[in-house]
């Protein structure tokens, strides 16, 4: 009895060590605001890990935003790119055609706890709250281990999360059919 106590205590003991340290983001929600839609995420930092200058965290193959439309917490920065921000020896999926998202903290004082936010951007077209249509998207984020040996280094993690499909105002779409409907009715002439 005496050996499996000993067993299991080092099994509590490794596993406990083993814990994960993250920066997690989560979405919030997909809200209609006139023909777009304003998508809000927030963070949660794991007890291990906090934020400290320059940690991020980076939503992948976002889509299109309306530019200059997000918002965030102060000491925090936007920025949307065609590929990463990745942090190091992390592999996220990332098309370099379709913009990702990328919040970065410039505050000097380390950041930590649940529901941090929110940070939104605006994009074009409506999302069909009925529908809750969602897409499976990923994330990566860096951010400052907190305990242990390695207390003061950088630790990178990635997920996955939902990015909400909208679908384009009515306008758009008019316009894209009449576009189509001149380009058929120029090629029955030929």
């Amino acid at each position: 009895m005496r050996n499996f106590c000993v067993l299991l205590g080092l099994a509590i003991s490794f596993f406990a060590g083993a814990t994960r340290a993250d920066i997690i983001p989560s979405y919030v929600s997909a809200v209609p605001s006139g023909q777009n839609t304003v998508i809000t995420y927030q963070i949660d930092f794991t007890a291990e890990q906090n934020g400290t200058t320059n940690d991020y965290f980076t939503i992948y193959d976002f889509g299109s935003i309306i530019p200059n439309s997000n918002t965030q917490p102060s000491n925090w920065t936007f920025s949307t790119l065609g590929t990463g921000v990745t942090p190091a020896k992390t592999n996220a999926p990332d098309d370099p055609n379709i913009p990702n998202l990328t919040w970065t903290y410039t505050g000097s004082i380390p950041l930590s706890g649940t529901a941090i936010g929110p940070f939104t951007v605006t994009v074009p077209g409506v999302f069909d709250v009925e529908l809750n249509r969602l897409r499976t998207g990923y994330f990566a984020a860096q951010g400052t281990l907190v305990t242990g040996p390695n207390a003061g280094s950088k630790v990178g993690n990635v997920g996955v999360l939902p990015i909400p499909v909208v679908v384009p105002e009515p306008a758009s779409i008019g316009l894209l059919l009449g576009g189509l409907a001149l380009l058929a009715a120029r090629l029955r002439k030929r």
